[in-house]
């Protein structure tokens, strides 16, 4: 994997790239649609490629694992072949996954031992066998198992729960470097920084991640329900011990302004589940503003639900047409819902790189933000 920047921002951290892949080039800063079984919820795969177009996907490592399972996959030749996706693929570490079970998941030393949410049975995920996993889905970036502490927790966890961390990820590396790729396309490993809201194990976290010198790095333990404030100074303080030269990816954020704000601090790369799964709770974006498509007011609205769309979806329909397709959940309401959040963000993206190779994205940043964070 190789990064190159080729513009930054005069009023802010922001800074454009491209990450080369085997599979591929991604555009920085990028949003990655999430996958979570492989595929992206409500949408075809030629609406993707046609109309969403990102350069990148994520997959989700634990929900893989369990289903299909690992030999259907490898059966297909790994992930790429198995969805028909030819663009580069990540996978996060299931750490996250395994976090939200609390009630069913014992972490040691050695590993999680976690109870399956499908049918009860029990698993553990190791350093070591999470990077075998991830070897055998086939992603082009992969990331490093880690623990993601709550939010809000005690100092002395959050300190036991980043050397932790570390811990696995000295597991991690050494048995991603005495292993090889199963397909024919090489795969990079993301450590991923911890320390919870406290920035004393933030700086730290992102010291020690900095030194284990791997292709990119990730930022985790962020956007679990803390204030958005303490997010931006957490994700400043990390960005700016990050190596400049490698990717920085923030994991599991989020709504538009926090994507704004947080590129503005130097992040390149994002996912998060909210443009699709709002979609589908009817929670539209758009350039004048988020709409709640389910709301009586648009019921007899025949204009389009945002003419300034990249998708036709959101010129084609009216929100009046939406709102009917949302209210009797048909499964076109959820497709139509998730083409346009999925554009808006992509749009957002190259809107962003235009406007930091311009060297206008902070001022660019502050009037969009007024606009599109509006209730309308």
């Amino acid at each position: 994997m190789d990064f190159s920047i080729s513009h930054k921002d005069k009023g802010s951290k922001a800074r454009r790239g491209v990450i080369q892949t085997d599979h591929g080039k991604v555009q920085t800063p990028a949003f990655m649609p999430v996958g979570t079984l492989g595929a992206v919820k409500a949408v075809h795969l030629k609406d993707i490629k046609d109309e969403i177009r990102p350069d990148i996907i994520l997959g989700n490592t634990y929900h893989l694992y369990l289903r299909p399972g690992l030999e259907v996959i490898k059966n297909a030749g790994g992930l790429h072949k198995f969805n028909s996706w030819d663009q580069p693929i990540l996978t996060d570490s299931g750490g996250f996954q395994v976090y939200s079970l609390s009630q069913i998941r014992k972490i040691t030393e050695k590993g999680v031992r976690f109870q399956s949410h499908i049918d009860g049975s029990y698993h553990y995920f190791t350093p070591e066998n999470v990077m075998d996993i991830q070897r055998d889905i086939g992603a082009d970036i992969i990331m490093a198992f880690d623990e993601c502490t709550p939010y809000p927790c005690e100092y002395q966890y959050a300190i036991d729960s980043m050397d932790l961390t570390h811990r696995w990820l000295k597991r991690c590396c050494k048995h991603f470097d005495e292993t090889e790729q199963i397909y024919e396309h090489s795969q990079s490993l993301f450590p991923i920084v911890q320390g919870s809201v406290f920035k004393d194990l933030r700086i730290q976290s992102a010291e020690f991640i900095s030194e284990m010198n791997r292709e990119g790095n990730a930022i985790g333990g962020l956007s679990v329900g803390e204030p958005h404030d303490m997010m931006y100074e957490m994700t400043s303080e990390v960005c700016d011990i990050l190596p400049h030269e490698k990717p920085r990816y923030l994991m599991g954020v989020g709504l538009p302004q926090n994507i704004l704000e947080c590129i503005a601090l130097g992040v390149d790369m994002f996912d998060c589940v909210l443009p699709t799964r709002n979609a589908r709770n009817g929670m539209i974006f758009t350039d004048e503003g988020v709409l709640n498509i389910r709301n009586k007011k648009w019921e007899m609205d025949n204009d389009p639900i945002d003419i300034k769309s990249r998708s036709f979806a959101g010129k084609q329909y009216s929100k009046a047409f939406l709102r009917h397709m949302m209210k009797c959940n048909e499964i076109l309401g959820a497709q139509i819902a998730t083409l346009i959040n999925l554009n808006f963000y992509m749009q957002l993206m190259e809107d962003s790189r235009t406007h930091i190779e311009n060297g206008d994205f902070s001022s660019w940043k502050d009037v969009t933000l007024k606009r599109i964070t509006q209730k309308l």
